[in-house]
């Protein structure tokens, strides 16, 4: 062979390489996690008491970054009873500016925690321009946190790991959630909030739920690197202690995170708004650790009934539908309120008011879902019911379906149509939608699963 062709042949090699390379880096799933302190220091207001001490477990904001599937894909889950509005704007904007990506391929969801912030730094500049305390709203700790995750996201880029399989398992908990609402002849007649201390509710049956959850894995061949759990319920076990803690769900992540260290784990609030721990709490302390022990039964046994599945990018596709959800005209009048009601009323409902504005103004909430596969991650706003859950699960029973909630968290409660005509606490004051948002999430929800 002569020089000539040795090095026409060289040449063809190379090109050859080069081709193959794009072709073969587009199809390399990565993920890289975050894992971020969201405990603010003593001092601080929580959304409903200031914070006079923490616990020995702090409040987390965790995240994975997905990547080689188009933009960036952040998923994002924080100990706070909510961030809503303007904040849950910037927060969105700051994680995907960080991961390069755009605030539409943000899902962002609080676990819903009591003893635990609440941001929303458009109720942070109403109540100041109203002249009123901005109490839980006052947003300087926010904007640190927000800056704590900018940094995690950009540094946790060098660590990123290929993915190489899903895996996906499910299990039922045992004696934790139960139905909020106690309805007779198509009236609520009985709440079971989270601390129940009558007996006759307590007592009644445990209603509609979803009493599985739900695990998704991401696997670098047989190394887990992060871990997804999905159960609806309301989190808290007691709160109003000034002491910012993660309860239920945060003991049993760190369960579950001690006995498979080397992934991290997440914990999202499925559709629990009218889900709480009530028939199996009375509110004596020793229940946080017994609630929180079968919940993490339930996280391991579904561990165990995890079956894996290759995956690569091409498996990923991330969509979303911009909603509008009608707003209740009565919100017309709750600013007048918020002058006039106690500072608990004015930490539930100052969101409201602001979104009340935005909604007028055109502006939109995503809802959102992540396809993987054979499973799909559906992303909502507010404080869904489980009925919404349950909905979307029927709606792909082929497919391994999970929900979470507490995403942007200033609509309140959304309930079921139905739910509005027999009263209660939730489809009240609570809610900043009226029954015609059942129909806008449904059609939301059946548009991104009959995707394929």
């Amino acid at each position: 062979m002569s020089t000539f062709q040795r090095y026409f042949l060289r040449i063809i090699c190379a090109m050859l390489f080069c081709s193959a390379r794009p072709a073969e880096a587009a199809d390399t799933l990565r993920l890289y996690t975050f894992d971020v302190d969201a405990t603010p220091p003593p001092g601080t207001w929580l959304v409903y008491d200031k914070m006079i001490n923490s616990w020995d477990q702090g409040l987390r904001a965790k995240g994975i970054v997905l990547t080689g599937s188009g933009q960036p894909i952040v998923l994002c889950v924080i100990d706070w009873i909510g961030v809503a509005n303007e904040g849950y704007d910037e927060f969105c904007a700051a994680l995907a500016e960080a991961a390069g990506t755009t605030p539409e391929r943000v899902a962002l969801h609080a676990l819903h925690q009591h003893d635990a912030p609440v941001c929303d730094f458009g109720a942070e500049r109403w109540l100041t321009k109203e002249g009123m305390a901005t109490l839980g709203f006052e947003g300087t700790f926010a904007r640190e946190v927000i800056r704590r995750l900018r940094e995690a996201v950009k540094d946790g880029a060098r660590r990123a790991k290929p993915v190489t399989h899903i895996g996906m398992g499910k299990a039922e908990v045992y004696k934790v959630a139960s139905n909020r609402r106690i309805v007779d002849n198509n009236k609520v007649v009985a709440s079971r909030t989270s601390a129940t201390r009558d007996s006759a509710v307590r007592n009644r049956p445990e209603g509609l739920i979803d009493p599985e959850v739900s695990l998704i894995s991401f696997w670098q061949n047989d190394q887990p690197l992060a871990v997804l759990s999905y159960y609806a319920t309301h989190p808290q076990s007691y709160y109003r202690t000034g002491v910012a803690n993660p309860d239920i769900p945060g003991v049993a992540r760190f369960f579950r995170q001690l006995a498979v260290p080397d992934a991290l784990h997440m914990h999202f609030n499925g559709a629990g708004g009218n889900i709480t721990v009530g028939k199996y709490n009375d509110g004596s302390h020793e229940n946080r650790l017994i609630l929180a022990e079968r919940l993490a039964d339930g996280m391991q046994r579904a561990w165990r009934n995890t079956r894996k599945q290759p995956l690569s990018a091409r498996d990923l596709q991330w969509s979303f539908v911009p909603v509008a959800l009608p707003p209740k005209p009565s919100l017309s009048g709750l600013g007048e309120l918020l002058h006039k009601e106690t500072s608990t009323f004015v930490a539930n409902n100052a969101s409201k008011i602001v979104w009340y504005e935005r909604a007028r103004s055109g502006k939109k909430i995503n809802v959102s879902c992540l396809r993987i596969g054979a499973a799909r991650l559906v992303h909502l706003p507010g404080e869904c019911f489980i009925e919404y859950q349950l909905a979307a699960k029927a709606m792909r029973p082929d497919l391994f379906v999970t929900v979470a909630a507490y995403g942007d968290y200033a609509p309140g409660y959304i309930g079921t149509a139905s739910a509005y005509a027999e009263g209660g606490y939730e489809t009240g004051q609570a809610s900043a939608v009226t029954e015609g948002a059942e129909k806008v999430l449904l059609d939301a929800m059946r548009t991104l699963l009959d995707k394929r």
